[in-house]
């Protein structure tokens, strides 16, 4: 069935746009890979400026609803997406750069969520997704591993055992806190004395996480990656503490 657009009142023109596209999309008329009608057409429909329309549009994007893509032809034009893994992470980050949240709070909200997560991997997790994170621990246990990549694969080894828990929203949350403070721990692992030991020690953790999940004991598995979250993390807080 076709979209009825309406026009919208010209007061704060875009936050208006935006709520005639949330309500689309709340009243289930817009969903994941519908096509919004071209600028040309939209804008006059909705009684706006183009301009108007494209910030409207420009919102939606940074929120990871929405892609948009320049040109002619079929793939030209807005297309409404489901991504909130990428939106919600670089929103979470400006807050806690911005002092929103603590990195204590971090701490915390990270710990519960990979209990959580690798205890329900341990029942849900396919061998696929397993063989997969298993790839993960196998380069960063490479001797030529850089620090930069090493915590690149550390983050998506935590995300993507996450996935594997079955819960999407566990996953997109993993991911949002984990790249919330991956600056930090970049710079932690960086200041490391002897780089390769603390590489093989963290590695060691992330394979025997692993073998914990694939032997299906989600209660040992989480309490390790409790204490392997805290290890690191937890000195980020302590030494952000003695800062204060």
């Amino acid at each position: 069935m076709p979209v009825e657009w309406q026009p919208v009142r010209q007061s704060r023109t875009h936050e208006l746009v935006l709520r005639s596209i949330e309500e689309r999309v709340f009243a289930g008329e817009l969903r994941a890979g519908d096509r919004l009608p071209p600028e040309r057409e939209l804008a006059p429909v909705l009684g706006v400026s183009r301009s108007a329309l494209r910030e409207a549009l420009r919102v939606l994007e940074t929120i990871g609803v929405l892609v948009a893509q320049p040109g002619r032809g079929p793939d030209a034009g807005a297309r409404i997406v489901r991504n909130p893994d990428d939106a919600l992470g670089r929103l979470l980050r400006l807050h806690f750069a911005l002092g929103s949240y603590s990195l204590q709070d971090v701490l915390e909200a990270r710990v519960v969520l990979e209990r959580s997560s690798f205890e329900a991997a341990a029942r849900y997790a396919s061998e696929e997704d397993l063989d997969e994170a298993e790839t993960l621990v196998v380069r960063m246990g490479e001797p030529d591993v850089a620090v930069s990549e090493f915590n690149d694969l550390d983050t998506r080894f935590h995300v993507h055992v996450a996935r594997g828990s079955g819960n999407a929203l566990t996953s997109t949350l993993t991911s949002a806190v984990r790249e919330s403070v991956r600056p930090l721990i970049l710079r932690a692992l960086e200041r490391a004395e002897d780089w390769p030991a603390t590489a093989a020690a963290l590695n060691a953790e992330h394979a025997e996480l692993l073998r914990l999940v694939r032997a299906g004991q989600g209660e040992k598995a989480a309490d390790l990656v409790e204490r392997h979250i805290r290890s690191l993390h937890g000195t980020l807080v302590d030494e952000n503490a003695e800062r204060l």
